[in-house]
């Protein structure tokens, strides 16, 4: 079984417990993407899945396992996803819940068995579910300093320039963030 990984933030350049067999490809499938979530273990908005946003490129590698509960544990590990949240791996066979037609039209296209992906929601303020407004996204950077905010600007810079969202057009024009 040839399993991917779709990705478009840190895992690309820190995959850690993510084994792949392959590079990552530029031509993932188009998702609805934002920096909309206040991480739980580093001080950075990351990247997650918004449906309020629009497409944006991803990207994808094979993974280095036959196994789709491999693989999602894989995700799972990486991502540090309580295992209480099932649901925040999404994956194409999905046993949490419906498949996501753009992935599963991506995946019969590129020919693969499986695929998994990050499916956090947005989190802003501690809640679960809130998108920051684009002011709030702001004001979360200027309130950061010293390491927090060279490690936060470091994830903005690091996400591939391709992945040109609204807040990342803002972090460059209000706060110089250009892509590296």
């Amino acid at each position: 079984m040839r399993i991917a990984c779709i990705a478009w933030g840190s895992l690309i350049w820190e995959p850690r417990e993510l084994k792949l067999a392959s590079e990552w490809h530029p031509d993932g499938p188009l998702l609805p993407l934002e920096f909309v979530r206040d991480s739980d273990d580093s001080d950075e908005l990351a990247v997650v899945m918004h449906e309020a946003a629009p497409p944006m490129p991803t990207y994808w590698a094979l993974l280095d396992t036959s196994d789709l509960g491999t693989a999602r544990e894989m995700l799972r590990q990486r991502e540090k996803i309580r295992p209480e949240y099932p649901q925040w791996v999404g994956s194409i066979p999905n046993p949490c819940g419906p498949e996501d037609p753009r992935v599963a039209a991506w995946l019969r296209a590129h020919e693969l068995d499986a695929v998994v992906w990050t499916a956090l929601p947005a989190k802003f303020a501690k809640v679960s579910e809130r998108a920051p407004s684009a002011h709030e996204a702001i004001a979360f950077f200027e309130s950061l300093d010293g390491e927090q905010r060279r490690k936060a600007e470091e994830y903005v810079r690091k996400v591939p320039p391709e992945i040109s969202t609204l807040y990342r057009r803002l972090f460059e024009e209000k706060l110089g963030l250009t892509p590296e």
